[in-house]
């Protein structure tokens, strides 16, 4: 009690100033004032799994860390029959997902991409000869071009008859502007030989090319 160990300096003003009474100052003086609490001699709340959760659930999570809540909750109403009501199952999903957290199997880092409308158009041929089309009874070899809008998924096919060339990329590709109402910012295909120069490390794109993208005002670029 600082103020009353200065000069001068009465019990009661000395508690005023302090903030408390003069009987607080008496008993102080007197040693029977104790600052420290009592401990608790009651649990603050009750495991609403009644521990059920590390003796059962996580080694169950040990052995196959993808179980799912509601499996491992059916499991413990096996195990302890009337100890479970419904409504812990919410508990139970907490619990787990913070045990998948901290002791669950390392999860793969993934870095997802974020489009925007009318940024970028892909496309790309798949050989569609395993569909075992026929036409009069002879079997139809060709290619889909297939044009898809990244942001909206807005997709055009195209019948291929001949391989992967200009021409066909060419057409393919004025047609699905033209069906889609409008270009994209950007264009990507793969390494195509109708709209790069592959003989070069270099990004080339071969002149027909060039001319297509510039006259729709479309930059292009490819995947690897």
């Amino acid at each position: 009690m600082s103020y009353r160990n200065k000069p001068k300096q009465t019990q009661s003003s000395a508690a005023a100033k302090a903030g408390f009474s003069s009987r607080s100052a008496r008993r102080i003086d007197a040693g029977q004032h104790n600052t420290s609490k009592l401990p608790r001699q009651y649990a603050t709340r009750k495991d609403p799994l009644n521990g059920l959760f590390e003796q059962h659930v996580v080694p169950l999570l040990e052995k196959e860390p993808s179980l799912q809540p509601i499996t491992l909750f059916e499991k413990l109403e096996e195990i302890a029959p009337g100890q479970l009501e419904r409504s812990q199952l919410r508990t139970l999903q907490r619990r787990i997902k913070t045990w998948r957290v901290i002791h669950g199997p390392e999860q793969d880092v993934i870095f997802r991409q974020k489009h925007t409308p009318g940024a970028m158009g892909i496309s790309d041929y798949t050989w569609a000869n395993e569909l075992n089309i026929t036409l009069a009874g002879n079997t139809f070899k060709h290619k889909l071009y297939h044009y898809r809008l990244v942001f909206s998924g807005w997709t055009y096919v195209e019948v291929v008859l001949g391989g992967e060339s200009f021409e066909s990329l060419s057409s393919g590709l004025q047609n699905a502007f033209w069906q889609s109402g409008g270009v994209p910012l950007t264009h990507r295909t793969d390494s195509l030989s109708a709209a790069f120069k592959n003989h070069t490390e270099a990004e080339v794109l071969t002149e027909r090319y060039t001319k297509l993208c510039t006259h729709y005002g479309v930059k292009a670029t490819r995947n690897n």
